[in-house]
């Protein structure tokens, strides 16, 4: 399917409601929109991994395993343009995967007691992780835009 699709249509308020409840079947939450240059952009979420059917943003299975094993985020950025006949709808998301600079957690040597020092009391030393953590871009999730532009189609189609 190609990207993006042409939705036929006359009413442009349908068919942008129409996107945003599609975005929202894929449970993307809307960070910005705007309706006159005809952008959405929508916060990151969290992929889902293989005990999560119901959630939709891993389109593929090797999607879902990769999110079960390692933590994935994805943003999508969805496009409309007036064009004779209808709408062209184009779909974006980006994928990308957690850098965590250090150990999640600390080691439990340094919460243990050290004989040779006098005791401290800074829980500090098994709190948190040394750093915060980056992300690495995977670049474009080209399963979910393909399946999230179906789902569009699916409903214009109706």
């Amino acid at each position: 399917m190609s990207n993006p699709v042409l939705v036929p249509a006359n009413n442009g308020e349908a068919v942008w409601e129409g996107t945003v409840e599609m975005i929202h079947t894929y449970q993307f939450p809307i960070a910005h929109e705007n309706k006159l240059d005809g952008a959405i952009e929508t916060e990151y979420k969290v992929g889902a991994g293989l005990l999560e059917p119901w959630h939709r943003d891993s389109a593929s299975m090797h999607n879902r395993l990769e999110s079960s094993l390692q933590s994935i985020r994805r943003r999508a950025f969805v496009n409309l343009t007036s064009v004779n006949g209808g709408y062209l709808v184009g779909v974006q998301v980006f994928k990308e995967l957690e850098d965590l600079a250090g150990l999640a957690a600390k080691s439990p040597g340094g919460a243990t007691f050290q004989e040779s020092k006098p005791l401290e009391r800074d829980l500090n030393l098994v709190v948190g992780q040394s750093a915060p953590s980056g992300w690495i871009a995977l670049g474009r999730d080209l399963d979910l835009e393909q399946a999230m532009l179906r789902s569009l189609q699916e409903n214009f189609s109706r």
